[in-house]
């Protein structure tokens, strides 16, 4: 049985990673998936420490493992934990920057990457990574539905003090209220 994993910043998690989340699981027979929030990604910067953004993520996935990723780079986190038989599950745009990871063929030999797609995304993009890799038969695919949640927009509504119904779930929603996350004071 594959071990799913799910990793980024969720700065914060939204409806559109929940979806991700549970369309994996559909696609590929997972039973759960463990969730790694990156304590620094290398890729981005981040407002929340990192200690909320689990509890964030907590919230967001109930009856998932959720667990701080103190490595900065996939290829550390899959080097340094060895899962049995991982499925890394990333989204289509994400995908399209694979080669830019560090090391992308390393990661392939370490994990399969199980990549979201939305209908409409274009597939000359992910076949261009494809063709990139080295080992292009360690790519799946599977298909979820458009999601507009963008955690840029939902950390400026939430430093606007305005709702977020319909782009986090509730109780994410309630914490960022409760530990005034993203207010910028």
């Amino acid at each position: 049985m594959a071990v799913g994993l799910f990793g980024g910043a969720f700065d914060p998690p939204h409806l559109g990673h929940v979806a991700v989340v549970q369309a994996a699981k559909d696609a590929f027979g997972l039973p759960r998936l463990t969730v790694l929030v990156s304590a620094a990604p290398g890729h981005k910067g981040v407002d929340a420490p990192a200690e909320a953004r689990v509890e964030l993520a907590r919230a967001a996935f109930p009856g998932e493992e959720v667990r701080l990723d103190p490595y900065p780079r996939t290829i550390d986190l899959l080097r340094a934990m060895r899962f049995d038989d991982p499925l890394f599950v990333i989204g289509a745009d994400e995908f399209c920057d694979f080669p830019a990871w560090q090391e992308p063929d390393a990661v392939l030999e370490l994990t399969r990457i199980a990549v979201a797609t939305r209908p409409g995304f274009p597939p000359e993009r992910l076949d261009a990574v494809l063709r990139a890799v080295r080992q292009p038969e360690r790519v799946v695919f599977f298909d979820i539905e458009p999601n507009p949640a963008a955690s840029r927009e939902i950390r400026s509504l939430a430093a606007a003090g305005k709702p977020l119904d319909g782009l986090v779930p509730p109780a994410v929603a309630a914490l960022i209220v409760e530990r005034g996350l993203y207010r910028g004071d």
